[in-house]
């Protein structure tokens, strides 16, 4: 793969701690959720940037599938990503269960459907999901 653009960030305090790009422009606290045993503070978490990363690359995929079939999207397209985390069944760690749903204001249900699908082909976050893709991991 030909790579275009890669993002930098780190994150220090794990679940409770904190989040930033190496930009500066991403910056957020990090608090686990009361339903993940944390005091439900003010900040964000994991499974919530992983949802609007989700949402926004999946429009930005469906922007695309449109504009190759001439069709206009509204401004009020939105993507909904909801993501679970609970433990594995095999006890060894813990998993995410992802789910889309979208709207697309003005545009039938069936063509809605076609573009949704293809979107989902060509979203990179949609991708890695479906193909469980290797993530290397290393120590510096």
């Amino acid at each position: 793969m030909a790579i275009l653009y890669t993002a930098h960030a780190s994150a220090t305090g794990g679940r409770t701690g904190h989040a930033v790009s190496d930009n500066g422009v991403l910056d957020v606290a990090l608090t686990t959720p009361k339903e993940l045993g944390g005091d439900g503070a003010t900040g964000t978490n994991p499974e919530q940037l992983f949802a609007a990363g989700y949402s926004a690359c999946f429009l930005g995929a469906l922007k695309f599938v449109a504009g190759k079939e001439k069709v206009k999207l509204s401004e009020d397209t939105k993507v909904y990503t909801d993501v679970g985390i609970g433990p594995r069944a095999d006890g060894g760690g813990f998993e995410i269960d992802v789910k889309i749903s979208v709207e697309i204001p003005g545009v039938e249900r069936e063509l809605a459907e076609k573009l949704v699908a293809a979107a989902h082909i060509v979203c990179p976050y949609s991708h890695a999901m479906r193909t469980s893709t290797e993530v290397p991991v290393s120590v510096r």
